[in-house]
């Protein structure tokens, strides 16, 4: 087959201009956005009906903080028992032993599939099913523990178990993705030099896993946060709770509740740092991990990388 080759001298294809493609729709889409945006906000900031002066009145006031101290405190126990019981849920679900595989089952099947709301209100009213938590050797007199329900489950106690198992079903599914993420040679590997599998589980699974686990249990953490606003419904004295009892005495409904979105919002973006963080560390090696974000190339100027030339562009 002939090729054809290109006769024209060098000089002139050194001269040839690139001309990059206009975009104009995007430049157009840009400018609405941008406009609408100034527009909504400058409609909300001009709008009387907010009471400009009760949210800065609020915004820093001590029932907010201890509400805050409260969620806070509540995502942190929720996510440290959820994380941790899942992993164990999760490892159950993939052991060879059907009697821990179906009960781990059953666990997420419960969990996952009723929803929050409903299991923290359970929780919250768990008196009405049983008037006393008993501990004991079943079918027998045997009584090791005993406690009124009520002054054992007090309302932050019914929300830290709310959160926290709902969080484990949700948990047992990222950290079992993560440990089927790992080469099955590796777990070979280790069981061949002698390792015992819960030796390899901790040493050489899970430690691969994290890559994997990392970013959506980041999420999760986000999403753990805003869930808390929900316990509100059993009186935990949490930020939602400490808000909804404020407008209902005032009742400025409105003005309130942009308390309680401005104090989320600065929440979440302060646990975004360290997510964003940990997605870059244990993405270290791949083609997203090596992503800068959009802030860090504005404030340090920092520049991706150029990608290493080959032989072959080298010699054109």
């Amino acid at each position: 087959m002939a090729t054809t080759l290109d006769t024209r001298p060098a000089q002139a294809q050194q001269d040839l201009t690139v001309v990059p493609v206009r975009h104009y729709g995007r430049w157009i889409a840009a400018l609405v956005s941008v406009v609408s945006l100034a527009g909504l906000v400058g409609s909300l900031a001009t709008n009387a009906n907010l009471r400009w002066d009760i949210i800065g009145h609020y915004l820093f006031a001590d029932l907010i903080f201890d509400g805050l101290v409260t969620t806070l405190w509540l995502t942190v126990a929720a996510m440290a028992l959820g994380l941790a019981l899942g992993t164990v849920i999760a490892v159950m679900r993939l052991s060879s032993n059907p009697v821990l595989r179906g009960l781990s089952s059953l666990f997420v099947w419960a969990f996952r599939g009723t929803p929050l709301l409903v299991q923290i209100i359970f929780w919250g009213y768990a008196g009405a099913l049983y008037k006393n938590v008993l501990i004991g050797i079943p079918f027998t007199d045997i009584t090791f523990f005993q406690a009124d329900t009520n002054s054992l489950l007090t309302p932050a106690v019914a929300a830290l178990l709310a959160l926290g198992l709902n969080e484990a079903a949700y948990a047992s599914e990222i950290v079992r993705a993560g440990i089927q993420s790992v080469d099955t040679g590796q777990a070979e590997a280790a069981h061949s030099l002698g390792m015992r599998p819960a030796l390899t589980m901790r040493r050489i699974v899970l430690p691969q896993a994290m890559r994997v686990i990392i970013p959506p249990m980041g999420n999760e953490t986000i999403n753990m946060l805003k869930m808390t606003a929900l316990v509100s419904v059993i009186a935990a004295h949490d930020l939602m709770s400490n808000i909804q009892e404020v407008y209902a005495q005032n009742y400025q409904v409105i003005p309130m509740l942009v308390v309680a979105s401005l104090w989320y919002l600065a929440l979440v973006s302060l646990l975004s740092v360290p997510q964003a963080w940990l997605e870059r560390r244990y993405g270290r090696g791949t083609a997203h991990g090596a992503r800068t974000s959009p802030l860090r190339r504005m404030f340090t100027g920092f520049t991706r990388p150029a990608t290493p030339k080959t032989g072959k562009d080298e010699g054109r």
